[in-house]
């Protein structure tokens, strides 16, 4: 099985990497990233299922789902066994409304 991160979702790694350097050290943003591949890398062998993602339920969607590390939410969804992630989002981020923005461009 393989973990796609999507080009959306490599920008918000970008975003958060550049926001923790400067708020924080980089030993903290470290322990984020580590945290987050560590999550996705249980997702991908099936010891994790995360949850739906309640904003795309409410409205029929249920193919994507996310799991939370402590800081952050990822959205993914897996195709044939494959992880293809979508968002990665900051806990103090707006979630609809980058949600929201994110489904509008995939179908464009």
């Amino acid at each position: 099985m393989t973990i796609f991160i999507l080009p959306d979702a490599q920008e918000d790694l970008l975003s958060l990497q550049e926001y923790m350097l400067s708020q924080w050290s980089e030993s903290d943003w470290v322990k984020a990233e580590d945290a987050i591949f560590d999550k996705l890398a249980l997702v991908d062998s099936g010891l994790l299922t995360g949850a739906s993602v309640q904003e795309l339920s409410a409205v029929g969607i249920f193919a994507y789902q996310y799991v939370p590390t402590s800081h952050h939410k990822l959205v993914y969804r897996r195709v044939d066994g494959d992880v293809y992630v979508y968002a990665i989002a900051g806990h103090q981020q707006d979630f609809p409304a980058l949600l929201m923005r994110r489904m509008l461009r995939m179908d464009t």
